[in-house]
């Protein structure tokens, strides 16, 4: 949601008349977030076909069709100039209905899932985050590398800002610790059992998601004053998650497509922990930072374990953060919004 809405954001600039819809999957949060941004949102039934069981299919394939025709009647009244994908299995119903339409596929992660290489079939173009996402596709020749769609405000913050804003300490090292939206538990259990030990080395911002926020607030409670001083702890960010990238000297974090966006954008070194329960995308991701000497790779089994020897090691070793945080700036494509952008007007055509 976030890359589409940075595209969107980056439209809106170049061409201030532009007319948007949004479609998204009904009873999913989307549609409420979507549409505190002002743009207009139409949903469709819409399931996935991947993994599932013989008797959930058939109600699958249902939704599927029902979504077709839905998709269709859209686009029968909004009639758009171009289509503009980056969701999953959610946007196959419309890839199916517009196929006659120009449209443009973001693929966000550095292995397409099933329902984007589905969705590719349908596209003209498709835009990528990486050079190494090329191969997973059978039309190379359709495919730019852009980057990922990163939201204009995170670039406001400047670390000094940032450690003001969230009331840290301009002299200690910071470490940020986050699982996503929803949080990750594993995560949030492996910090929390090293927490004294690791604030009296750094500072921490925790955003913990909501699933665990009774967890931390009674960690915290437990803490002492000087030890709760060092300790900023978070349900969750939105405006403030660009202070919390740019306050950080290192993260821990999940491997989803952000972290090849938000981290190159903050050259934000980083430790990995791949969600082990979502095929093999969040592991592709990780490998590939880690691969450009970005980012070290923790295995979510042995999570509690190698969480703090492996902070206590690269908060040791400066020179080795240095080279992590110019890695990881390397990989940075900071216009990538616009260029997707330009990609769409092109396509929309006069």
């Amino acid at each position: 949601m976030y890359p589409a809405l940075a595209v969107h954001n980056a439209l809106t600039l170049e061409r201030p008349d532009l007319k948007t819809l949004w479609v998204g999957g009904e009873g999913g949060i989307e549609a409420g977030l979507i549409e505190r941004t002002g743009i207009p949102f139409k949903a469709i039934p819409a399931a996935g076909m991947h993994g599932v069981g013989w008797k959930q299919l058939p109600g699958n394939i249902l939704l599927v069709v029902r979504g077709i025709a839905a998709s269709v009647r859209i686009l029968k009244d909004f009639k758009p100039d171009v289509m503009f994908f980056t969701g999953g299995y959610v946007a196959f119903p419309m890839a199916v209905a517009g196929w006659r339409k120009p449209s443009l596929l973001y693929v966000p992660d550095i292995e397409p899932g099933v329902a984007l290489k589905a969705i590719a079939r349908f596209a003209d173009r498709i835009t990528v985050t990486a050079e190494a996402s090329r191969k997973f596709f059978a039309r190379p020749a359709t495919i730019a590398v852009a980057g990922y769609p990163t939201r204009a405000d995170l670039s406001k913050w400047t670390r000094g800002g940032a450690r003001a804003k969230l009331g840290l300490n301009p002299n200690l090292p910071t470490l940020l610790v986050f699982g996503g939206s929803k949080g990750a538990h594993s995560i949030n259990m492996a910090l929390l059992e090293h927490l004294p030990a690791l604030l009296a080395k750094v500072q921490i911002v925790h955003i913990s998601g909501e699933l665990d926020w009774q967890l931390v607030s009674a960690k915290r409670q437990s803490l002492t004053a000087a030890q709760a001083e060092r300790y900023h702890a978070f349900p969750y960010l939105h405006e403030e998650m660009g202070a919390a990238l740019a306050a950080a000297d290192l993260a821990v974090s999940r491997s989803g497509a952000s972290a090849l966006g938000e981290f190159p954008l903050f050259g934000l070194p980083a430790i990995l922990v791949p969600y082990p329960y979502a095929w093999r995308y969040q592991k592709v991701n990780g490998d590939y930072l880690a691969q450009h000497g970005a980012a070290a790779i923790l295995d979510d089994a042995r999570l509690m374990d190698e969480l703090y020897p492996t902070i206590h090691t690269l908060l040791d070793n400066p020179g080795k953060l240095d080279a992590m945080r110019r890695a990881m700036r390397e990989l940075a494509r900071p216009q990538a919004a616009q260029a997707i952008a330009a990609q769409l007007v092109e396509m929309a055509g006069a």
